[in-house]
């Protein structure tokens, strides 16, 4: 069970405003919408002349025997990386590995302006802008340098595999023992592919929008190198469930001509983005009634989320 970790005492946020903004003073602090896996706290900071500061601290869950000081550098580092090539993602002002300023180790970024958009108007101006993005990020080189920081994409997104059985919830779906025999099987045929930044949960959730473009991806805690068709999948499989396999391929197609190449090892990636989704499909959507004019119910979802599945494994002939 994760521990996520309480406000912040105002001692550390003091003590944070002396390293990244010298003589201003703590107005207000609050927890974000969306911290459900770390504490992510707004801080609000007024200057000795009166100017309006706004910083967002991110301390990790305990979790497992996860690094939390190695998190907090991968994500703080991958944030530097971005920021390079301008790409829209929050900019990194301070890291703290061991817990000495923040309490418990965590990161402190600028606060970027936007919102969610799950009900876009314009339905293929959003997507070209998701694929658009995904593609830019793919696009940053990696090289020995970042894969010091960065967690190995291709081993991670198969987590379910390392127990070597098919774990009980995937055996409790109809098509969960054929994903896993399936992911098992096909991953020693990988093709191959140039390795590239991958994020591994890029998804509606951890994206801002405001005037119909792209302000900040969010989340790099998990950011990865290796295939970057998975990010690919796993948009794909959201998509999927929200509007049917019509917007995912409409995806597939802006993200193909925008990076300049066709996405190998996609039925591969799309099944084993699937099992991030098979324990509740629909579940994973609550608060979406609607999809432009799509009524996302459960069934739907659910209809959607099996048709997902049966393509991806006619493609590799199970």
């Amino acid at each position: 069970m994760k521990q996520i970790p309480p406000l912040p005492s105002s001692e550390s946020i003091t003590a944070l405003l002396r390293e990244i903004a010298p003589g201003s003073r703590l107005v207000d602090m609050r927890l974000m919408d969306g911290s459900f896996s770390n504490s992510t706290v707004l801080v609000t900071a007024v200057t000795n002349t009166n100017h309006t500061q706004q910083f967002v601290v991110r301390r990790y869950a305990v979790f497992g025997d996860y690094d939390r000081g190695e998190k907090a550098r991968r994500e703080y580092k991958t944030l530097e990386l971005l920021a390079a090539p301008g790409l829209p993602a929050p900019e990194p002002l301070f890291l703290d590995t061991t817990g000495d300023v923040l309490d418990t180790p965590g990161i402190v970024t600028s606060f970027v302006a936007g919102q969610q958009v799950i009900a876009p108007a314009d339905v293929t101006g959003w997507v070209r802008e998701l694929a658009v993005t995904l593609a830019r990020i793919h696009a940053v080189p990696v090289t020995a340098v970042e894969t010091s920081f960065l967690l190995n994409a291709n081993a991670e997104v198969v987590w379910f595999l390392k127990s070597g059985q098919v774990p009980d919830y995937m055996q409790q779906h109809p098509q969960g023992e054929a994903i896993w025999r399936a992911v098992h099987d096909l991953l020693p045929t990988l093709i191959p592919v140039r390795p590239g930044l991958v994020h591994i949960d890029y998804w509606t959730g951890n994206i801002l929008w405001a005037g119909g473009k792209i302000t900040a991806v969010l989340d790099w805690e998990e950011a990865a190198y290796g295939d970057p068709g998975y990010d690919v999948a796993y948009m794909r499989a959201e998509l999927a469930l929200l509007g049917g396999l019509s917007l995912a391929e409409q995806f597939l197609a802006a993200y193909e001509a925008e990076y300049g190449r066709a996405v190998v090892n996609l039925p591969l990636w799309e099944l084993a983005a699937s099992v991030r989704f098979i324990e509740n499909p629909a579940g994973m959507i609550p608060e979406w009634q609607t999809f432009g004019s799509i009524n996302c119910t459960p069934q739907s979802v659910n209809h959607h989320f099996n048709q997902f599945v049966a393509q991806a494994r006619q493609k590799v002939g199970i």
